[in-house]
């Protein structure tokens, strides 16, 4: 319950004074059934039986000097079933309709017709009350993601839940709006010990949320405008192969049986890089016998031990930071390492070295394309340590996925890939340079097994799986891609690249 100032304006009714103020209390807490709102003179209380629909009770206290008194009384003598006027000495009392008095429209023709005696301060004060209390069903929510396939699902305060699918944000038509009452009674009764605490100290969390038997989800929960948001990332309990993720099966083990060196998933954020990097962990996790050791914030899909011996800590729990994970990980005999994020120098430093050292390490990166990942990364360093990482990229690099989805025909999205593996020697060297024009130029010889986003485009194309807008709209080059689809492109020779350098 939280009280708030709103600026009305002049010549407002009492019912348009409750409509505004009643948008704005939902817009915070939720649907009231009862809204308060006073000023120095002015005390009104408004009360309606359900979540919806007109305020049917009304007690107003106003001033005597307000209005002339025999006006006062002419208007209650015209309602006496709907008026009640109580005269308390230094002010006066209207009870609509009077206590024991059923509801009638007549009322609300009597409220409109008091407005019309006596001028409504234009600046209120006011609170609501009554709002929705019941828990919300966790598990009812978790069914809803399975059924609609949504990736997300979204809890604010006076809206419906609102599920991301396919991209689009669609509210439920069948749950209805919230209140922040259920949603803080939500994240404290789901959060880990220590969580909920940090929401009322940060004022935001995050955490990972088991529903057994329907999936996992990474829950995210903050305070915007003095209400709670809190958001659902679904994740099954089943991790999927890379046949069921619609990515190439031969390319992705081919990135699994890397001895060692450094793997980045890269995309936007939505773009399935964490499932791709847990499908990445399973397949390991089944076929080889090694300790895998991830490092996440927090723990998202979860992995039982199969042929490997698999660990999993999560920051804030488990470890204070990234940093310190991937440092204190080198003591643990880890062969693969799984970095969730990384998104500060001193884990990006920690992930090299690691790679450097003989070790696998597969992490995650926000970037748009795979050739940008090296300027990407950096960038995170002051401008006299940027030639030795790159220095360290080139040496201990093996490959970078990036991922972009994409409609599908027939609905649904599946992703699309490009590759950027350091197996040649342009690469390598456009690497050491920091030319994400050359690195590109580098992923197009057919000598290597690098792809870019143009040509994987163009085979889903012509295999009839996304249509020609959806191709061209995901494109990083249309031309590139046009050139493809009408027979013209030509691979870049390699003196074009000398002649660049």
């Amino acid at each position: 319950m939280s009280e708030f100032v709103l600026g009305t304006g002049q010549k407002q009714t009492l019912r348009n004074v409750l409509r505004l103020i009643e948008a704005t209390i939902v817009k915070t807490e939720g649907v009231p059934r009862r809204i308060r709102l006073w000023t120095d003179k002015f005390s009104i209380e408004v009360q309606r039986p359900e979540l919806k629909g007109d305020f049917e009770n009304y007690v107003i206290t106003m001033p005597r000097d307000i209005v002339d008194e025999d006006v006062l009384r002419e208007f209650a003598g015209a309602y006496p079933e709907e008026v009640a006027l109580v005269d308390q000495e230094y002010d006066w009392q209207i009870v609509c309709p009077p206590k024991g008095s059923p509801f009638s429209p007549k009322v609300l023709e009597a409220i409109n017709k008091l407005t019309g005696i006596i001028n409504l301060p234009e600046v209120w004060r006011a609170e609501g009350h009554d709002f929705r209390l019941e828990a919300i069903n966790i598990e009812m929510l978790f069914h809803a993601m399975v059924q609609y396939h949504a990736s997300d699902v979204h809890l604010t305060a006076g809206l419906n839940p609102v599920f991301r699918i396919d991209n689009d944000t669609r509210y439920s038509e069948i749950m209805t709006p919230l209140s922040s009452v259920q949603i803080l009674d939500l994240i404290q009764r789901i959060a880990p010990q220590g969580f909920w605490e940090e929401f009322e100290n940060y004022k935001q969390t995050s955490f990972s949320y088991h529903q057994a038997g329907v999936g996992y989800a990474r829950v995210s929960a903050f305070i915007k405008h003095g209400t709670p948001h809190c958001t659902f990332r679904y994740l099954p309990e089943k991790i999927p192969s890379f046949e069921e993720l619609n990515v190439p099966p031969d390319q992705m083990q081919a990135i699994a049986q890397t001895p060692r060196g450094l793997i980045i998933v890269s995309g936007m954020t939505g773009s399935g890089k964490t499932t791709s990097m847990a499908a990445l962990a399973d397949w390991i996790n089944t076929h080889k016998s090694l300790h895998i050791l991830t490092i996440e914030n927090p723990v998202e899909y979860v992995h039982a031990n199969k042929k490997s011996i698999i660990s999993q800590r999560s920051i804030g729990s488990d470890v204070g930071s990234f940093g310190e994970a991937v440092t204190g990980a080198l003591r643990h005999d880890p062969d693969v390492i799984l970095i969730g994020e990384m998104r500060d120098p001193d884990t990006i430093r920690a992930a090299i070295n690691a790679a450097a050292t003989g070790h696998l390490v597969i992490t995650t990166l926000h970037s748009n394309t795979a050739y940008e990942v090296i300027n990407r990364i950096v960038s995170f360093f002051d401008p006299i340590e940027r030639d030795l990482v790159r220095l360290q990229l080139r040496d201990c690099l093996k490959g970078v996925i990036c991922q972009r989805l994409v409609p599908k025909i027939g609905g649904g999205r599946i992703p699309a890939l490009e590759f950027l593996f350091n197996d040649i020697k342009p690469i390598g060297d456009a690497i050491l340079k920091g030319d994400t024009d050359l690195i590109r130029v580098g992923m197009q010889q057919t000598v290597g097994h690098s792809m870019l986003f143009e040509a994987y485009l163009y085979k889903m194309f012509k295999n009839n799986i996304i249509d020609l807008e959806s191709a061209r709209n995901t494109c990083t080059d249309v031309s590139n891609f046009d050139q493809m689809r009408m027979g013209t492109y030509a691979v870049p020779r390699l003196d074009s690249i000398k002649g660049m350098v």
